[in-house]
């Protein structure tokens, strides 16, 4: 009888062996998915992965050497969370380079450097262009911001910057040499920052004649003659 079962038993995993050489995919585990090839491979545009929106082009940050920071406003804040308190420091920051470009940034970091450095470095992606004309700009505007209300006026040469507080230095920071401002409502340093940076916003530079575009085009002319001579 024994030797009858051996038999048996050995047949069995002969036949059991024979299945499994025949059909390889018997000695996957249960639950085993097999990889799916991807046909998308070597296709133009194809990352290797989902496909998913490009960033598009990142901003142009401009050198550090060619701009101008300052600290407007460094405060403490605490978060109260499950572990206890978490303070942290924010910084309102304003960079210019005297030549017509300003910005502001806000950041918090768990010291002042590095608040401060990414304040910088939101300020340096969020600048703007401000029309300076005959060293003033060129009309009168007011912009609002929550309760802070700015008002900024061109004046004559010589007159200097007449501003106070956050407002006088984005002004200096922008470069606009004569101009006189004025803050009509609240007192908040950010807010006022914000309500003066929206008006520079909101200037626009004068449209030449058609008699001032001749005139500088004859000049230009007339100077490339010179030169030539």
């Amino acid at each position: 009888m024994t030797e009858e079962i051996n038999k048996q038993v050995e047949a069995a995993t002969a036949e059991a062996v024979e299945k499994t050489e025949q059909n390889p995919k018997d000695q996957a585990p249960s639950g085993f998915k097999p990889q799916r090839r991807n046909n998308n491979t070597g296709k133009k545009g194809f990352s290797g992965r989902g496909g998913g929106r490009g960033r598009g082009p990142r901003p142009e940050v401009p050198a550090e050497s060619d701009y101008e920071e300052k600290n407007i406003e460094v405060s403490r804040v605490t978060r109260v969370t499950k572990g206890g308190k978490r303070m942290r420091f924010r910084v309102l920051s304003v960079i210019g380079n005297h030549k017509g470009r300003v910005g502001y940034g806000l950041a918090k970091g768990l010291d002042v450097a590095a608040a401060t450095s990414k304040a910088t470095t939101k300020a340096r992606k969020a600048l703007l262009t401000v029309p300076i004309v005959k060293e003033t700009i060129p009309h009168v505007v007011q912009a609002k911001f929550a309760a802070a209300v700015v008002l900024l006026k061109p004046a004559p040469k010589g007159t200097g910057v007449k501003a106070g507080g956050p407002v006088r230095v984005v002004l200096e920071l922008a470069g606009v040499p004569n101009i006189t401002a004025k803050i009509l409502g609240s007192n908040s340093k950010m807010n006022n920052v914000r309500a003066t940076l929206k008006a520079l916003k909101m200037l626009s530079a004068p449209v030449e004649s058609a008699k001032e575009q001749q005139a500088k085009d004859g000049q230009a002319a007339e100077q490339v003659v010179a030169s030539s001579k």
